[in-house]
């Protein structure tokens, strides 16, 4: 067994703005194995300045997974605890290799193109009328789930934005989200909340910054309108840490981004301990090209939970690697004629 890995540049095609800046391109590492004839490909998706492992060793940890890659998966995950995008490439990386099709890696009716997984409509953080043009493109194309992501532009303006969403559509009609990603103070955040409850929203995720788990606390505690925890759970890496955050915290929801939270199998305990705790979950990308998307995917749908995902990022880029992955009418698709196109990795 022999293993390498290979750099990548994303290119979006437009700029895609976040809490962390407007983004251009994203880079990503790819994990290749071979064993004789087979082969296995999986994706270390790394987000520069939120992954937890966004170090200055990582590429050094990357060359050391693959020159010991004939340890197998558990082992090295559990050496690569502090590595959680590593973890799920090396994941995605050995079902692919075992599998008779390197891109099936789960069984499922989604896979064999008998179901799709509902998705939420992502609206980046931009101008107002940037804004405004993806909500009606993302109506347009039948998403009755839109997640908008705030704190880029003044609060009374984005408030605005989804009370025209609402004015149009009630909470049976099209379900909205949204995602502060830290944009809030603790002193304000309670007084937004009650605002935006007025808009009969499904939950914000993460209104302030990750680390402040007894302000968070309190603020799920009282809150009009459930929370999500996104952020708060990275860099959580033992079962003890993570029912321990839970149980202070008890958020209404966590969301779940595999490649920051240790792939599959970190993951599961956070799901596992929710379903203990009777807290919410869903499941998330996190701008992984459509190797490490159509990984989660698979995944997703063998979790049978009926919740909006989001898993709609597939699009975003002009050099994505071609596959069956398709976005139609609010839901993902796996689309069995359309063949996958490895040719930009240059094998």
């Amino acid at each position: 067994m022999e293993a390498h890995y290979q750099k990548y540049m994303l290119e979006f095609k437009r700029p895609s703005g976040t809490s962390r800046g407007v983004l251009t391109t994203k880079e990503t590492w790819f994990i290749f194995i071979k064993e004789g004839a087979n082969f296995g490909i999986g994706e270390c998706g790394i987000l520069r300045s939120l992954s937890i492992d966004d170090r200055a060793d990582y590429e050094e940890k990357l060359k050391w997974a693959c020159a010991n890659i004939s340890l197998g998966v558990e082992t090295l995950w559990e050496a690569l605890i502090e590595f959680p995008s590593i973890q799920f490439g090396l994941e995605q990386a050995f079902l692919s290799l075992k599998s008779e099709n390197p891109f099936k890696l789960f069984d499922s009716v989604f896979i064999d193109g008998n179901a799709e997984i509902p998705i939420n409509g992502l609206i980046w953080m931009g101008a107002e009328e940037f804004m405004k043009e993806q909500i009606t493109e993302k109506m347009n194309a039948g998403f009755n789930c839109i997640k908008m992501k705030i704190g880029a532009i003044q609060f009374d303006n984005e408030f605005k934005l989804l009370s025209s969403i609402r004015g149009k559509f009630t909470e049976e009609k099209i379900e909205l989200r949204v995602d502060a990603n830290g944009a809030f103070s603790a002193e304000e955040a309670m007084g937004k909340l009650e605002k935006l409850a007025t808009l009969k929203l499904h939950s914000i995720e993460q209104p302030i910054k990750q680390g402040n788990w007894d302000e968070m606390a309190l603020l799920c505690k009282q809150t009009p309108l459930p929370i999500a925890l996104d952020e708060e759970l990275i860099g959580v890496f033992s079962v003890t840490k993570k029912r321990e955050l839970l149980q202070t915290i008890q958020p209404q929801y966590i969301i779940l981004k595999p490649s920051l939270v240790g792939g599959f199998r970190g993951s599961q305990e956070w799901i596992s301990l929710c379903e203990e705790l009777n807290i919410g979950w869903w499941v998330t990308s996190a701008l992984e090209s459509n190797i490490g998307l159509n990984a989660i995917a698979q995944w997703t749908a063998t979790l049978n939970n009926p919740m909006p995902q989001g898993l709609g990022t597939g699009s975003l880029y002009t050099n994505n690697i071609e596959s069956p992955l398709e976005v139609d009418g609010g839901a993902l698709h796996y689309r069995n004629t359309i063949n996958w196109d490895l040719s930009p990795l240059k094998l």
